[in-house]
């Protein structure tokens, strides 16, 4: 199945979004602009980096000229604001938009460029989860990855439901909108009520 080329804005969106929580948590430890620039540029390219080199094409923000200057942008942006304006819960909500946009573009481009179906929901969740994992690691906090509150179950139903909208020969803007929602709205409500999978218990 080959689907148009995706509008570059999407995933210049998508990078902005993960970059500026990537700076928020180098802010947070009170490091230099440098490690702040950083700190942006992996968590913002870093899902997409690694969806392009398991789809076998040339890694978008090295094509890109704009991917560099928007991180920088961005990585300004929390250099030159007060703490107290990302305060609070704001870096859970970024990075929560960071990872339905990403979990849902992962997807999109892997279905644009013949994956099979469920290979590319795969691509999308590995898309949208990297970066906040290397950003994560960085910052020698616990990985998302390995805490039981829902991050990759709401990636995972982003990219399902990119995946069924679009073999379904849905518009794409519907789809792709409305899979973002979904995957925002899921880890939101996991943000704001502690919703967790039940872990291994089993001893015996």
């Amino acid at each position: 199945m080959t689907l148009p080329v995706l509008p570059p804005l999407l995933d210049l969106t998508g990078t902005a979004v993960f970059a500026l929580t990537g700076a928020l948590i180098a802010a947070r430890l009170r490091q230099t602009f440098v490690t702040m620039a950083f700190f942006a540029l992996v968590t913002g390219v870093g899902g997409g980096t690694v969806r392009d080199l398991l789809i076998g094409e040339p890694v978008f923000w090295l094509h890109d000229p704009w991917v560099a200057p928007v991180i920088l942008a961005t990585a300004l942006v929390a250099w030159f604001t007060p703490s107290t304006w990302w305060a609070g819960k704001l870096l859970l909500w970024g990075d929560a938009a960071g990872l339905a946009v990403y979990s849902v573009l992962g997807t999109a481009k892997a279905l644009a460029f013949d994956v099979a179906p469920l290979p590319a929901a795969i691509v999308g969740v590995i898309s949208g989860c990297v970066g906040g994992i290397i950003r994560d690691v960085l910052a020698g906090q616990p990985s998302i990855l390995m805490r039981p509150e829902l991050y990759v179950t709401a990636a995972a139903l982003a990219a399902t439901l990119c995946m069924g909208g679009t073999l379904m020969g849905l518009p794409q803007g519907l789809v792709w909108s409305l899979a973002v929602l979904a995957g925002f709205v899921l880890r939101g409500a996991a943000v704001l009520w502690k919703i967790e999978l039940p872990a291994y218990s089993r001893d015996a």
